[in-house]
């Protein structure tokens, strides 16, 4: 009777409740993490995590609501915790082939870190759960994807860079290491006065030093920071725009996706009524087995009949089929 009321819900509830009655239960729990709604309220958990874990380090906040921002960090882990525990049972051996899994577990392993004890150092890098933000935001993921496929060629501006300022070093301590020695005496200290200027952080103060002596300086340091901060910093910025640029999906890539999406969870409606057609394939088999049988059964008797009505048996004295009388045998 049960068994019977849930149908009638279920063929009440229309074909999309009818799809999901037959999902496993592993594609439920994916259906439930991909949700639309469920992204959010883990966006949501890993940002008001992140609020309390900085508001833990005041000590008037900890004095009058220290239980509760303690209470909010320990349901957010239970939260997090869950979720990666479910995605482990959802895609099983395929979880661990997503980096994005992997950056996951590891701020989770560290937030699991006892509070006391050698690893309790760990503890102070329970703000690395906000990063989780990045692995939940889609734009954030491709943000840190575009910056990933830029290292090959910010690696190549580096050493440029690198080579710029080791030359200019190298003139530098030679030109004014006795003028200036406090910034210039030798190259490790002019390695570091330049990449001071590089970053733009007092040049002034370092240029009118060296111009108090020689005043012809303005054009190394104006040629210095043109080179370096204009031109190579410049080129770390078009390297990086380019590589987002090419990591940012078309209209049609986006749309192919969400048919893929599509794609997926019929398919995965498919494969839950095979399995259903699978379980009841035994019986559904046996039973037009017996049907057919009986009516072999029936066949076989029903002709049977048939043929002893048209030929007529002596047992019975039925008349023959041509309805004269067979005349009397004769007796010797």
């Amino acid at each position: 009777m049960h068994a019977y009321d849930d149908q009638l819900v279920i063929n009440h509830c229309g074909p999309r409740s009818r799809e999901l009655s037959q999902l496993s239960g592993q594609e439920r729990v994916r259906l439930v993490l991909e949700h639309r709604l469920v992204q959010r309220a883990i966006i949501a958990v890993i940002v008001i995590n992140a609020i309390t874990i900085g508001m833990e380090t005041s000590s008037h906040l900890m004095e009058r609501a220290g239980g509760l921002l303690h209470a909010v960090d320990r349901i957010a882990l239970a939260v997090f915790t869950t979720e990666i525990a479910a995605r482990l049972y959802v895609y099983r051996r395929a979880f661990f082939s997503d980096p994005w899994n992997w950056f996951d577990t590891v701020i989770m392993a560290i937030a699991l870190a006892p509070a006391s004890g050698p690893a309790s150092v760990l503890r102070a890098l329970r703000i690395l759960r906000a990063l989780r933000l990045v692995s939940a935001v889609p734009s954030m993921r491709r943000v840190v994807g575009a910056l990933l496929s830029a290292v090959p060629g910010m690696a190549s501006i580096i050493g440029l860079l690198a080579l710029m300022i080791y030359i200019a070093a190298v003139i530098a301590t030679a030109l004014f290491g006795e003028v200036v020695p406090e910034r210039f005496d030798e190259l490790p200290r002019s390695l570091f006065t330049l990449f001071q200027i590089m970053t733009g952080d007092d040049w002034g103060t370092v240029a009118k030093q060296v111009m108090a002596h020689k005043p012809w300086a303005w054009i190394f340091f104006i040629a210095y920071i043109l080179m370096s901060t204009f031109v190579a910093l410049n080129l770390f910025i078009a390297v990086v725009v380019n590589a987002m640029h090419e990591n940012q999906p078309s209209p049609a890539e986006t749309q192919t996706q969400a048919e893929l999406q599509t794609l997926r969870q019929e398919l995965a409606a498919v494969n839950a009524k095979l399995d259903q057609l699978l379980t009841r394939e035994p019986s559904a088999l046996a039973s037009p087995a017996s049907t057919a049988t009986t009516s072999t059964a029936t066949t076989s008797t029903a002709t049977t009949s048939t043929a002893t009505a048209s030929t007529g048996s002596p047992l019975s004295g039925a008349p023959p089929a041509n309805g004269h009388t067979p005349p009397p045998a004769s007796h010797s």
